[in-house]
């Protein structure tokens, strides 16, 4: 009999094989995970892999395309020297008249002052109020009274308006008819010097010549632009020293190809045959050219002929010392030269051929050639440019003081040379110091400006040190600098030059120069900003002391305001700029018992400014790591310009953590009088945040 098997057993195996299904099932699921993830993975591989090869492909373009690029400038740079001759006959000829000042002043724009003070409407003043009669009355008796009290102040502000205007006209007139006769004195000197040209007056024909060199617009740029001359009356010929460019105007490189294996790039050389050939080429189209320039330019007929020797300057090899040699030289006649077709001559043979001159056969190595005639062979005597009278750094041709600079760097024992214009990257001077310690390379712009020189330019020359990889950077310029581009170039390898500075420097080295004919010529104020108050008028003016507790190092500026933007930047009063244009506000030597001081005139403040704004600063360069929390007790004594205390104003103290502080402003008010409003906001970002605020350009 057979035995029926259990029912429990039965469940047991099911739930058994239901079991083994679901971890079949888990285990598919894992596997299908990871399998799923491996092809991720691989999928990611490969992305980046493609990515890789593509910014390898991109970096090699573009290192390709850079190497084009800069055999392209070189081919540029040869081509202009193969063309020199042929472009600078089709440079305008130089004109007495380019020299001569148009009898123009800017017009009369006075502003805001132009505007009449509006009047008030009595239509507009409405009785408030008044359920009864008596009230309506006393209603509309208010405002009448209001009316009333309103007009009579728009009355009395519109009378000072046009007495201010009035003022203002006369101040425009002084200063037109001063500018005006200016320029009838300067087109007064044109007109003498032309008598004197006719005449033939040896030193103003050497004068003028010399200055058709310079302002041709014939010479590509880097060329040197040095000359000494005589004149020779009796036989109506100029004598003259003509600066050549050295063998380095040709470039060494023929091109330049990216080596991907080194992951460099590599110069080309040029054939030294084909460089020789063509240097020797650009000093026969150098010396034709000048020649040329010359005779076009005497339009007064003081010239019969032409003895030009070309000089090159650099150290000769045999001793070290620096030298000049004569590479080139010839003596022509007009009626010979103008016998030539420039444009279509082989400069060489047409030096050594046709005017029978002097051409040395290896210039590259400095191989002299004997000068025809030279100037000091002349009984005038020889005139160099920049004797006489010192030049005026203002009215210099800019390759002229591009030339000055280097000199000057020279003076102070560094080897310096300026550059060529065309792609020099920003750069008029290359300079370097050959002290082993301190020195290295120098980078050199030198700007020739009568206006304040923008923070973008300081923050242009950074980059360009960084670029080139120079220790330093020096801006020159005749003009000066903002408040922005010294706090951008605190701390940087910047060196900022005004020209204040540069004429000091020229002199304690024996060289020359001037910023115009007198202070009035240093700075160039607005026309629109009419006639500026004497900074020499001793009344009206007061000096604001500082006083605070605390042995931490401070600077104490002024920044002149219209609402909460400092009028320009030469208004922001600081170490670096101890005074404003107009002489209103400067930075004066402390006063018993005062730790800073600032003297302000504020009725010779600018007639749109409203404010006068302290501030002080930790001095980063004396508490590298101080804050404010040091400033305390501190106070603006308000003194006469005798020195004696009228007031003294409490402001407040500084907190930790902060580096800069607005201690308050001077606020003028319609009556004209001056309030002070207590400030008292700080800032951890130094005076650079401190000023950005009032709209003054620091990075």
């Amino acid at each position: 009999m057979s035995r029926r098997s259990s029912g429990l057993i039965g469940a047991w195996a099911e739930a058994q094989r239901v079991a083994q299904r679901e971890r079949e099932g888990q285990l598919q699921a894992v596997l299908r995970q990871q399998r799923e993830a491996e092809r991720a993975e691989r999928a990611h591989e490969r992305d980046v892999a493609r990515m890789r090869r593509e910014q390898r492909a991109a970096y090699r373009q573009h290192r390709d395309a850079d190497a084009l690029r800069r055999t392209r400038e070189l081919d540029e740079r040869v081509a202009v020297l193969e063309g020199l001759l042929a472009a600078g006959c089709g440079a305008p000829a130089f004109s007495v008249e380019s020299l001569r000042r148009p009898e123009e002043v800017e017009p009369f724009a006075p502003g805001r002052l132009a505007v009449p003070v509006p009047m008030p409407e009595q239509h507009a003043y409405r009785a408030q109020g008044g359920w009864t009669p008596a009230g309506r009355a006393q209603a509309e008796q208010e405002a009448r009274a209001r009316f009333e009290r309103d007009w009579y102040a728009a009355q009395a502000a519109e009378v000072q308006r046009q007495e201010q205007l009035a003022a203002y006209r006369r101040q425009y007139e002084e200063w037109a008819q001063a500018r005006l006769a200016e320029i009838r004195g300067h087109n007064s000197g044109i007109a003498g010097m032309v008598e004197s040209l006719r005449s033939g007056d040896a030193e103003t024909v050497v004068e003028f010549f010399s200055a058709v060199l310079y302002a041709s617009t014939a010479w590509p740029a880097g060329f040197p632009r040095e000359v000494s001359a005589a004149y020779e009356r009796s036989a109506r010929r100029l004598v003259l020293n003509w600066e050549l460019p050295a063998f380095d105007v040709v470039p060494a490189a023929k091109g330049v190809k990216y080596l991907p294996s080194t992951d460099q790039d590599k110069e080309v050389a040029r054939p030294v045959t084909q460089r020789r050939a063509l240097y020797r080429s650009v000093l026969a189209q150098s010396v034709l050219l000048a020649v040329r320039e010359l005779f076009v330019a005497d339009v007064f007929g003081v010239l019969d002929a032409v003895a030009l020797n070309g000089v090159v300057d650099g150290v000769d090899p045999a001793t070290g010392l620096a030298s000049r040699v004569c590479v080139a030289s010839v003596l022509v006649e007009r009626e010979v030269f103008g016998g030539l077709n420039l444009e279509l001559v082989s400069a060489v043979d047409c030096v050594t051929g046709a005017l029978s001159g002097r051409l040395s056969a290896k210039p590259d190595e400095r191989v002299a050639v004997v000068p025809l005639m030279v100037p000091e062979q002349v009984g005038s005597g020889v005139v160099s440019h920049g004797e006489g009278e010192e030049p005026d750094l203002l009215a210099m041709d800019p390759i002229a003081f591009e030339g000055l600079v280097a000199e000057l760097f020279r003076a102070r024992g560094l080897q310096a040379v300026t550059t060529r214009r065309s792609n020099d990257g920003g750069v008029d001077v290359e300079a370097l110091d050959p002290d082993p310690i301190s020195g290295g390379s120098i980078i050199v712009q030198a700007k020739r400006y009568r206006n304040t020189v923008p923070p973008s330019a300081v923050r242009d020359l950074y980059g360009t040190v960084q670029g080139a990889g120079a220790n330093k950077g020096v801006l020159v310029t005749t003009s000066g600098f903002g408040p922005g581009s010294y706090t951008f170039a605190n701390g940087k390898p910047l060196t900022l030059i005004s020209g204040a500075e540069l004429v000091d420097l020229l002199h304690q080295h024996g060289l020359r120069g001037r910023l115009g004919g007198g202070t009035e010529d240093a700075v160039v104020q607005a026309p629109a900003a009419g006639p500026v108050a004497s900074a020499e008028a001793e009344d009206g003016f007061n000096v604001l002391g500082m006083v605070w507790a605390g042995s931490v190092a401070l600077d104490v500026c002024a920044l002149v305001c219209e609402g909460n933007r400092v009028v320009a930047d030469e208004f922001f009063v600081f170490f670096n700029n101890p005074g404003t244009p107009d002489g209103s506000v400067r930075m004066v030597p402390a006063l018993s018992g005062d730790r800073a001081a600032v003297r302000v005139g504020f009725d010779a403040l600018p007639e749109r400014a409203d404010r006068l704004v302290l501030v002080a600063a930790v001095d980063p360069e004396v508490n590298p790591d101080a804050d404010l929390s040091g400033f305390v007790d501190a106070g603006i004594t308000l003194r006469d310009d005798s020195g004696a205390e009228l007031d003294r104003l409490v402001v407040s103290d500084g907190r930790a953590g902060e580096t800069a502080l607005v201690l308050g402003s001077f606020r003028r008010r319609a009556s004209g009088d001056w309030d002070f409003v207590l400030g008292g906001k700080g800032y951890r970002g130094g005076l650079a945040e401190l000023v950005g605020d009032f709209g003054i350009e620091v990075e």
